[in-house]
């Protein structure tokens, strides 16, 4: 399986000044990053790891709009745990955007137009885009915290040494 991901494609608006066709962003790229994601291996070797899944696979929006894409995850144990936003463009590695976590841990100083949220009641991770760019169309991923290192900042650093 893939890891999971949400497709967004940002179409231009009447006045943009790129209006490059981004409709190529799709499936085949996805299929080239699992090596990328050293969690995934972790997840599904580990029979008490939290699935974490995206609540639609693809979205579009017009030029200018907020958009939130969302992922749901289950319980997460009493240790915090850190949820993870990636973007990932073609024919690039995937970069890390920002973390959150139930507790109320996240990110300081959020990138520019990205917010995000956990919501414990609905079980869902949601990451905010403001004022949406053509730029912004990509491939996202939402991943949780490896039940088995624990270390947060392994995922990050081993996209680097791929």
């Amino acid at each position: 399986g893939l890891v999971p991901h949400v497709m967004l494609n940002v179409k231009p608006g009447c006045f943009s000044k790129n209006q490059q066709s981004v409709s190529n962003i799709g499936e085949s790229m996805a299929d080239s990053i699992e090596p990328l994601f050293p969690h995934k291996a972790v997840d599904e070797g580990d029979s008490t790891a939290d699935p974490i899944e995206p609540l639609f696979t693809q979205k579009v929006v017009d030029e200018g709009e907020n958009v939130t894409l969302s992922c749901s995850y289950s319980n997460l144990s009493d240790t915090v745990r850190n949820l993870y936003w990636y973007r990932h463009y073609p024919k690039a590695y995937p970069k890390f955007l920002l973390y959150i976590n139930p507790f109320g841990g996240k990110t300081k100083p959020m990138p520019p137009r990205l917010d995000a949220k956990v919501d414990k009641t609905k079980k869902q991770v949601d990451l905010i885009i403001f004022s949406a760019a053509v730029s912004d169309s990509a491939l996202y991923y939402c991943a949780q915290e490896p039940t088995v290192t624990g270390n947060p900042a392994a995922l990050y650093k081993n996209l680097n040494t791929v």
